[in-house]
């Protein structure tokens, strides 16, 4: 079996942007562990970018405006979705109505 690998949700994402008392000691030291695979999906940097632009992360504009920057400053890497991500997100029997969060799940 592979070594484990996490994804961050948006919000951890930006969290760790800013070592942000919400994060837990457990998540930080992982986040933190260079030889533990930590992603980020394409989701939350449109996420980030369009609720940025709506005035909705007031503090962040650093993140949205030099997000590249931010993932390889904090060793994080890209996840990619396809379509085929996007499909199974729009057919997911799941209550939760965040298109962020299903594509994220999916």
């Amino acid at each position: 079996m592979g070594a484990v690998k996490y994804l961050l949700d948006t919000h951890t994402f930006l969290w760790a942007t800013r070592y942000d008392k919400r994060l837990s000691n457990e998540s930080l030291k992982i986040i933190e562990d260079a030889n533990v695979p930590i992603f980020v999906s394409a989701v939350s940097a449109y996420e980030i970018t369009y609720k940025h632009q709506l005035g909705k992360l007031p503090g962040y504009a650093h993140v949205a405006e030099n997000y590249f920057d931010v993932l390889e400053r904090l060793g994080v890497n890209e996840l990619s979705i396809s379509a085929r991500h996007a499909h199974f997100a729009g057919k997911f029997e799941w209550a939760h109505r965040d298109p962020f969060d299903r594509l994220l799940v999916a």
